[in-house]
């Protein structure tokens, strides 16, 4: 007879839920960080310097600029997946591994809250009939 729980308990649903909360403010506040540091035009200007340096400080700037526009890219789809997992504890699938329907293990939730996969199923490892 198979005891192994089909889904975590409303308590533990509730845990999950606070923990994801937090992590989802923390996100969209650093979110919010780096689109400011995108839009920052005040600068530390360059217009009383020799040309050259500033064509460095230019192609500097874009990188920069392009660099946190991909971080905040990251951003947003990681508060995404956060507030997806909001969804899963709502319907009560969350922490169920959409491979194999066991329980994810709640150190890997801990650690990555929005995980869909058990580390067996996420690394493949799952015996497939071949």
């Amino acid at each position: 007879m198979n005891t192994e729980p089909t889904r975590y308990s409303d308590e533990e649903l509730e845990f999950f839920k606070q923990l994801i909360l937090k992590k989802i403010e923390k996100a969209e506040h650093d979110l919010q960080v780096l689109k400011e540091a995108i839009s920052n035009d005040s600068g530390n200007g360059t217009d009383d310097t020799s040309p050259t340096f500033k064509a460095f400080e230019e192609g500097s700037e874009t990188m920069s600029k392009e660099a946190n526009a991909h971080l905040a890219a990251r951003q947003e789809k990681f508060i995404r997946d956060l507030k997806n997992a909001l969804l899963r504890i709502e319907n009560k699938t969350y922490g169920i591994c959409r491979e194999t329907g066991r329980l994810i293990p709640k150190e890997r939730l801990m650690l990555v809250p929005h995980a869909t996969l058990c580390i067996e199923a996420k690394e493949g490892k799952l015996n497939k009939a071949k």
